[in-house]
């Protein structure tokens, strides 16, 4: 992933190839032209993830009005090994980092084998002990969500998977939602995340806009995910709730520069306005003629740019001290003037 100083922008093209090939490959295309550094597809199959009678969430309802089972939503959106291989090359071609989020142990080993450097393990799998522990007995660098979590169940998640031999651990505070309303996401979570464990940060976001993200990177965030899509006008699950190519561009445009406006954090002057400061600040002046040998009063003085001259810092140095010699009204003054 990137440096230290870097934020990483993951762009969550989940499920929104439709189950198409070549739907997911112009996924590809986009996120590396956007800027993004890493696009996100998720592997599972529909038989291994969930029951033929569970119901689809209500956003997912909401996006489609055709009634059917979460099973065969899942279904008609499942992708072979041999796309997930295509889309691996097409990543790598494209230069940008190919990662999916495995929800059983099969697709984890299956992206292992295929050379996956991060594994990132979606929200809802946060409790799932042997997911986790195959994940991280990979030895691989981990992304894990923590929406809907408390805070105990991320100690649980995190404490297995450095059990068995995880790497780098970051956790990205999320909010499972679509969309989620600004009121409830409370970014500050970030820091407790932090705080209790010491590890790397960032966000995972479903509100609509751009504005969460960047501020989320304003406050620390080393890592960014945003759900998607060519067009959210697109039928599918999560294309509404997905952010089209234009406005990711603009997010990760932004980041950048807060990225780089966050600084090192020491208070000095910016090289930038290094120039601007005698410019701006004030000098100690003569508000009056002031005659050779004569004991400088506070009435004799008074403060007026440019600050080239002795600082008003200095003023009660200067006060009582007797003129070495005759000082014009509105003169800066100089060391040479005093007696």
């Amino acid at each position: 992933m990137r440096g230290a100083s870097s934020t990483f922008v993951i762009a969550e093209a989940g499920v929104n190839h439709n189950g198409s090939l070549k739907l997911a490959l112009e996924l590809v295309e986009s996120a590396q032209g956007c800027g993004a550094d890493a696009v996100k597809f998720q592997t599972f199959k529909a038989e291994r993830l969930v029951t033929r009678e569970a119901v689809t969430a209500a956003y997912q309802q909401r996006a489609m009005p055709d009634s059917m089972s979460q099973y065969a939503m899942l279904k008609s959106l499942e992708l072979s090994e041999a796309d997930f291989r295509q889309i691996h090359q097409h990543c790598r071609a494209c230069g940008i980092e190919f990662l999916s989020s495995p929800f059983d142990e099969i697709s984890a080993a299956f992206l292992h084998e295929l050379g996956m450097r991060t594994f990132k393990v979606p929200s809802g799998e946060i409790t799932n002990i042997p997911l986790l522990e195959t994940i991280g007995g990979l030895g691989k660098a981990v992304i894990l969500s923590t929406g809907m979590c408390w805070l105990g169940e991320v100690e649980a998640a995190l404490r297995t998977l450095k059990k068995v031999g995880a790497a780098e651990i970051t956790l990205l505070h999320c909010v499972t939602e679509y969309p989620a309303p600004y009121d409830e996401i409370n970014l500050s979570a970030m820091a407790t995340l932090s705080n209790a464990f010491g590890v790397k940060v960032g966000y995972s976001d479903h509100t609509a806009g751009i504005e969460i993200p960047i501020a989320a990177v304003a406050m620390g965030a080393t890592v960014i995910e945003k759900h998607f899509t060519l067009d959210a006008a697109m039928s599918g699950p999560d294309h509404a709730a997905s952010m089209e190519p234009g406005d990711f561009q603009r997010m990760v445009q932004a980041i950048r520069h807060v990225e780089s406006a966050r600084g090192d954090g020491l208070k000095q002057p910016a090289p930038c306005e290094r120039a601007n400061l005698d410019v701006v600040r004030k000098s100690i002046a003569a508000g009056q003629n002031i005659t050779e040998g004569e004991i400088i009063t506070r009435s004799d003085l008074t403060m007026k740019r440019p600050g080239t001259g002795l600082p008003p810092s200095l003023l009660e140095t200067i006060i009582g001290r007797r003129a070495a010699r005759t000082i014009g009204a509105d003169q800066l003054l100089d060391w040479r003037d005093l007696a």
